[in-house]
């Protein structure tokens, strides 16, 4: 499909700037870390990983010894590790319960490994680049004097947020849990709902400084293997030093940077995303941040809620019928009634024409300033109560938004005609189940206001056509932004404007999911082949 295999531009300007920055013949500390191997001194592996720390105080080091008088280093991060079951599980087993009298020195590490670690993950580590990525993610390292290998013990155990409610897509009927800023858990709440051995999912760090553990989840054999190879693939081009929000991931892999629409969609409820796997799209999972993406994503999906399909269907397609009512009072209301009150006056009745004109009497400014004022003020007064403490942020902005609103219509610099266009249009704003779809709309509504006021509905009809062949032009990995509609695809139509009953939707959508189309049917695995 086209765009498929096609970097952005923005993408290409950085890769093009970080090769020239590079220099291929250094090599960081990081790198000529992950190439040395372990000394056989236990004293010269703790003096080495103290040094690279810095000594840092959160670095725990404990030196015991164990079986017929073998050294032994212990090293954890504090806050990282679960210093009980470290406790429980490593100290009191080595220290009080470890048999070695009649055990050789060449079997003494598959000894430990096989019959006295009791952890349930234990690998092998043999030079410093794993030894530190490991410790400082909060594994438990454990190092013998006389050996070039040691173990690394999975014994993570840092605080965490629970599971709570999602704060951002609030819903009446439905699941109340949402992800929290653990990648484990949150790959655990999607399994909850997905118990098919079909669900892959593949790992892998992301960021040269704070090396991000970032997950992609998909299930074989309804996902696109294009996508799902596309999308490999640009996880592997991303080489930057932190990754600390998923946001940094669909900045780099997003098909275009030069469009406020967004071409992957993020959430934080576990029922969408087990919703969307399961129509062949793609969850990209980054550590430290509840918010999931998904992919391809299409125009459409922005205005369906989880409610839409936990409700019955004629709610369900009301609801999203309001939606789209909303999305072009948003986008058209100030536009539509500064290129009436401007230029087509005679499409207003008689006496509301009059009253408007009364009110508009003592205003010094045309409808398109009094539009832009408005506008602006509701806006800082928005970010105002986003960015104030919880406890007064919803107090300024209702409050900010009466007195100021009401100040302005006694003080004559905007009609109260005006004050009703932006109110109604601020709160369809709100009714989008997604914000990413919300903000293109506020951004766009000044551009196309500018339009209307220089050449009325002509300009807000060119405006409109001029951002209908934008949405057209515009691909998420590979599939068309506004299927199904263009391209038509009759199919698929059966979830968009309005939602067939669930019995009735026996399909996928075509372009998202191509290898198991039919619902209800199990994707048959691929016989071994020879030599496999």
């Amino acid at each position: 499909m086209k765009g498929r295999h096609e970097v952005g531009f923005m993408e290409r300007i950085f890769n093009k700037k970080r090769k020239q920055a590079q220099d291929p013949g250094q090599k960081s500390r990081g790198d000529s870390l992950s190439e040395e191997p372990l000394h056989i001194s236990l004293q010269a592996n703790i003096a080495y990983i103290r040094e690279t720390l810095g000594n840092s105080s959160d670095i725990v080091i404990r030196e015991i010894q164990i079986g017929n008088g073998i050294n032994a280093g212990i090293f954890y991060t504090d806050g990282l590790a679960d210093s009980k079951s470290i406790n429980n599980f490593i100290m009191e087993t080595l220290l009080l319960e470890f048999p070695c009298d009649n055990v050789g020195a060449h079997e003494l590490l598959p000894f430990l490994r096989n019959k006295v670690l009791t952890a349930g993950d234990v690998k092998d580590v043999g030079d410093f680049g794993n030894l530190f990525d490991s410790l400082l993610s909060g594994d438990v390292i454990l190092l013998l004097d006389g050996y070039t290998q040691g173990f690394i013990i999975s014994m993570k155990g840092w605080e965490s947020r629970s599971i709570s409610e999602s704060t951002t897509e609030t819903i009446i009927r439905g699941p109340k849990e949402g992800f929290n800023e653990n990648i484990r858990t949150n790959t655990a709440m999607i399994r909850r709902r997905i118990k098919d051995p079909r669900l892959w999912l593949e790992s892998t760090q992301i960021g040269r400084v704070t090396k991000t553990n970032v997950a992609l989840m998909y299930i074989k054999g309804i996902a696109n293997d294009e996508v799902v190879e596309e999308i490999r693939k640009r996880l592997d081009r991303i080489d930057i030093d932190g990754i600390l929000e998923s946001g940094y991931i669909e900045q780099m892999i997003q098909d275009s940077a030069f469009t406020p629409f967004p071409t992957i969609y993020t959430t934080e409820r576990p029922d969408i995303v087990a919703a969307d796997l399961m129509e062949g799209r793609v969850a990209i999972l980054v550590d430290g941040t509840p918010f999931v993406l998904i992919a391809p994503v299409v125009f459409i999906q922005f205005f369906q809620a989880a409610e839409d399909y936990y409700q019955r269907l004629d709610i369900a397609s009301l609801l999203r019928i309001l939606r789209l009512l909303c999305f072009f009072i948003a986008f058209l209301g100030p536009s539509l009634y500064i290129a009436i009150t401007t230029f087509h006056q005679e499409m207003i009745p008689s006496e509301l024409l009059i009253n408007l004109m009364a009110q508009r009497e003592d205003v010094p400014f045309p409808a398109f300033f009094e539009a832009i004022i408005m506008e602006v003020t509701f806006e800082i007064l928005r970010e105002a109560g986003v960015r104030m403490p919880r406890a007064i942020g919803s107090a300024i902005s209702i409050v900010g938004t009466l007195v100021v609103g009401t100040a302005a219509v006694d003080a004559g610099l905007v009609s109260a005609a005006m004050v009703i266009v932006v109110s109604i249009t601020a709160i369809s704003n709100l009714v989008f189940p997604s914000i990413n779809m919300a903000i293109p709309i506020r951004i766009l509504r000044f551009p196309l206001m500018i339009l209307a006021a220089s050449f009325g509905l002509l300009g807000i009809f060119a405006g409109f056509i001029a951002l209908l062949l934008h949405l057209c032009s515009l691909r998420s990995f590979g599939v068309p932004y506004m299927s199904p509609f263009a391209p038509l695809i009759p199919s698929d139509l059966k979830d968009t404007f309005i939602r067939t009953p669930r019995w009735a939707m026996l399909t996928r959508p075509r372009l998202t999911s191509q290898n198991n189309i039919v619902r209800g049917q199990t994707p048959k695995p691929k016989p071994p082949q020879e030599g496999d």
